[in-house]
């Protein structure tokens, strides 16, 4: 058995950027940047920062081009691959997290014209799970007020 799975929670660094392969195919790719704080041999805190190329095709490359911008809050899970390709006559990889579904965790965003508008946070998958099983949306905590945004996970 192989399981390739990367789960990541980070900030975009920049604003996605979508462009459509020969076949048409919608391709959106932006960089996450995953902070971790740690202490150093001095005892001292420090914040370490692993940046990702996230890699999205199809509608959700589509969604993710309209819905997220530089500095959202965003979860990626999907599978690492490496690339390899050719340049100058050197041979280059490229690692990147090729999505299988996302959520905008930022809680609202105003459409850029400044409109009322708000979107809340919405996982997005690329195909239903492999076991078939249907989703449901998370019932409300007994007495507790109703979320606009799901969890992602």
């Amino acid at each position: 058995m192989s399981l390739n799975k990367c789960m990541i929670i980070g900030n975009l660094g920049r604003d996605p950027e979508m462009r459509y392969t020969p076949s048409g195919t919608a391709v959106t790719q932006f960089s996450v940047a995953v902070n971790r704080n740690t202490r150093d041999e001095a005892g001292e805190w420090k914040k370490e920062t692993e940046w990702f190329r996230v890699v999205l095709f199809r509608e959700q490359a589509e969604r993710a081009a309209e819905w997220l911008r530089k500095g959202a809050k965003v979860y990626v899970e999907g599978r690492i691959q490496t690339r390899q390709y050719e340049k100058d006559g050197q041979t280059h990889y490229m690692t990147e997290l090729v999505a299988e579904r996302f959520a905008n965790l930022d809680p609202r965003q105003r459409d850029e014209e400044g409109g009322d508008e708000a979107r809340a946070a919405r996982p997005v998958a690329a195909a239903p799970a492999a076991s078939g099983a249907a989703t449901r949306p998370a019932a409300p905590a007994p007495g507790g007020d109703e979320f606009d945004d799901p969890i992602p996970f």
